[in-house]
């Protein structure tokens, strides 16, 4: 009966040397798991910091080292519960190995991810940008918080929070710096006036657009907004409703996906789906109880035809 009641289980993920062991480290240290119940710690990439024995101890943290990923299975996890009869399940993941496999197919279904936490060494992140990006975006698409450490002034953090929002809208982004303090409120410089009542964004300015209203829908309220988009109609939508949307490319030319907001329109049948359209339109921010937050909603004063801009892909870089 033991084996089957959920347990919760926190994933600490990124590249080797990001500072998932200091990130672990800190949440012991701070007394997150002093709560007397016993925790079993899959560690699956051995850096050059290690955890302090004495710090497990004290915290009734069982380690167990796994060397292969083929060795990390199902099985494997399920007979590592019944001996140690775990209360919760830290994992610290290999940043090379399959996170979406390690999800869907290796956990037992009864550990249940609680929380995901990203560690990313700011100095080294442009080279993975570069050379592993689609590894790096599987990160960011599961994490609740991500963490860039060893910031300097000079860095474009604005840019870095820009390439995780724009795979994980949720997603908490906190920038470190060598001295320990610890920045969130990245100011993002808009290429459009947020202050003008109406607002006419350039085709390239969309991305920046789309994920500002996503995260803060309250600056835009009862704003109006001018863009262009393509139309985008399923069978679920009403006759009323449409998504003005633009293709963006989040991760790699393989991964473009259409991203806008549902836009009511009276007359939103007279268009066909891929037409593209210049829109005219009120944010009007509702509650959203399957995201249980704000989301925008979009109200068209005004839709008309309109050329294909001569970039179709948006980019968030």
């Amino acid at each position: 009966m033991f084996g089957n009641r959920d347990i919760p289980t926190y994933l600490f993920t990124g590249f080797l040397e990001s500072g998932k062991t200091t990130c672990i480290k800190e949440i012991l240290e701070e007394g997150n798991f002093e709560d007397g119940l016993k925790t079993l710690f899959l560690l699956t990439e051995e850096g050059e910091k290690e955890l302090d024995e004495n710090l497990l101890k004290y915290n009734k943290v069982t380690l167990v080292v796994i060397e292969e990923e083929e060795d990390l299975t199902e099985d494997y996890c399920i007979s590592l519960v019944k001996e140690h009869k775990p209360a919760r399940i830290m994992i610290e993941v290999n940043g090379m190995w399959d996170l979406t496999k390690l999800l869907n197919e290796t956990l037992p279904e009864n550990w249940v991810v609680v929380q995901t936490f990203t560690t990313v060494n700011a100095e080294t992140f442009q080279m993975y940008i570069n050379n592993m990006k689609s590894l790096l975006m599987a990160h960011f698409g599961q994490s609740d918080l991500v963490i860039f450490n060893r910031c300097t002034a000079e860095m474009d953090k604005a840019s870095m929070r820009r390439n995780v929002k724009a795979i994980n809208r949720r997603a908490q982004v906190l920038f470190e710096s060598e001295d320990g303090s610890v920045e969130s409120n990245i100011e993002e410089e808009l290429p459009f006036d947020v202050t003008k009542q109406e607002i006419v964004l350039e085709d390239d300015d969309f991305g920046l657009w789309y994920l500002d209203v996503s995260e803060h829908p309250e600056k835009y309220e009862e704003k109006t907004i001018v863009f262009k988009g393509q139309v985008y109609r399923n069978r679920t939508f009403p006759e009323d409703a449409f998504v003005p949307a633009r293709a963006a490319m989040t991760c790699c030319a393989d991964d473009i996906a259409k991203i806008g907001f549902i836009c009511h329109y009276k007359e939103a049948k007279k268009f066909a789906t891929n037409d593209w359209v210049t829109v005219r339109v009120k944010v009007k921010p509702e509650f959203s109880r399957k995201q249980q937050a704000l989301v925008p909603m979009l109200w068209a004063e005004e839709v008309v035809p309109a050329q294909p801009p001569e970039e179709e892909v948006v980019y968030f870089s």
